[in-house]
């Protein structure tokens, strides 16, 4: 019983990071390519710095959320199931975080090129408020309601 549970869990959770590595890789690709575009040297410097926070997120992002594959991968046949659920878990859950940050990092940069860094800072600002109640704060809500 015990092994079924953690095989759904293991492939609940391999379903939810082919849904954010898409994502995650293609704006990861996105950002790589930005430098050599004829506008960026247009960018200010607090400008380049937002991109580099953005860039380095990204990959970040990136490496959290194939680090369960590797995990598997290199554990193949080993039995950690256990192990490998819970740090999967981890990694997914951290994924997300960096994920909202790195998007609203992405965020603030756009908006701060097209319309100004007031309106960057609120547009990211705004996104990462999004992210943390969607994110965050509903699911806990809901999971507090239902342990009752």
């Amino acid at each position: 019983m015990e092994e079924d549970r953690l095989r759904r869990n293991w492939d609940d959770l391999l379903q939810e990071l082919r849904v954010s590595q898409a994502g995650v890789q293609i704006l990861t690709g996105f950002l790589l390519t930005v430098p050599f575009t004829n506008r960026f040297e247009e960018l200010t410097a607090p400008q380049e710095w937002i991109y580099a926070v953005a860039v380095v997120g990204s990959v970040i992002t990136t490496s959290l959320v194939v680090a369960p594959v590797a995990f598997h991968r290199l554990l193949f046949r080993e039995n950690a199931r256990p192990w490998l659920v819970a740090a999967g878990n981890r990694c997914a859950q951290a994924g997300l975080i960096a994920l909202a940050l790195t998007v609203s990092a992405v965020l603030v940069l756009v908006f701060d090129v097209v319309f100004g860094d007031l309106a960057g800072l609120l547009v990211g600002a705004s996104a990462l408020a999004l992210f943390g109640l969607l994110w965050g704060a509903v699911p806990a809500l809901l999971g507090r309601r239902h342990r009752r």
